[in-house]
């Protein structure tokens, strides 16, 4: 199954899809039509005028234009599948979203991990959940460098804190000058 999602060419999944898009009322003629004129009218150009005029002509079921031209598609090769796969998912997206092989493709491997859900679960919390931490982290480091009995920049630290009223609460600066005060006195 894995190897059947990875490396599905666009002409095995045109002929998976193949039922599903001739199955009545799934694309109207107006759909087809411009379907058709969009693979004449790109570059390089999949379909020759005389292949979209037998294409486009109403003389010939819905049903049959179709088929043969997703027939002709597919002797074609890989390139005018993808094309006509560009051109539904451009003049009916809704349908293109509900083809049979867009939902193989959709399916989730048991094995692989969902980047998506992953990066939701690391990013949910936002900018300001970042800050805080970083924050506290920040206020921890300069705590102990300060409380470190190897270095002697207690009193720049007291000037820090006492200029610090923003950065943190005045009842945790007010517990750290404390503690400072302390200090020199053990």
């Amino acid at each position: 199954m894995m190897l059947y999602r990875s490396y599905q060419s666009y002409c095995h999944r045109l002929q998976h899809d193949m039922y599903f898009l001739t199955s009545t009322s799934r694309l109207n003629e107006q759909v087809v039509d411009k379907i058709v004129l969009q693979l004449n009218r790109v570059y390089p150009q999949i379909l020759t005028n005389e292949e979209a005029e037998k294409f486009r002509n109403p003389k010939a079921s819905l049903h049959t234009r179709l088929s043969d031209l997703l027939k002709h598609l597919q002797k074609k090769g890989d390139r005018h599948c993808q094309e006509f796969y560009r051109a539904l998912q451009f003049n009916a997206e809704q349908l293109f979203n509900d083809l049979p092989s867009r939902k193989i493709l959709k399916t989730p491997d048991p094995t692989e991990i969902d980047t998506d859900k992953e990066q939701y679960m690391l990013n949910d919390r936002g900018p300001v959940f970042f800050l805080a931490c970083f924050s506290v982290a920040a206020g921890l480091a300069l705590f102990w460098y300060c409380c470190n009995s190897e270095t002697q920049v207690i009193g720049r630290a007291r000037r820090i804190l006492g200029f610090s009223p923003i950065i943190i609460g005045r009842h945790v600066r007010n517990i750290c000058m404390l503690y400072l005060e302390d200090i020199p006195r053990n």
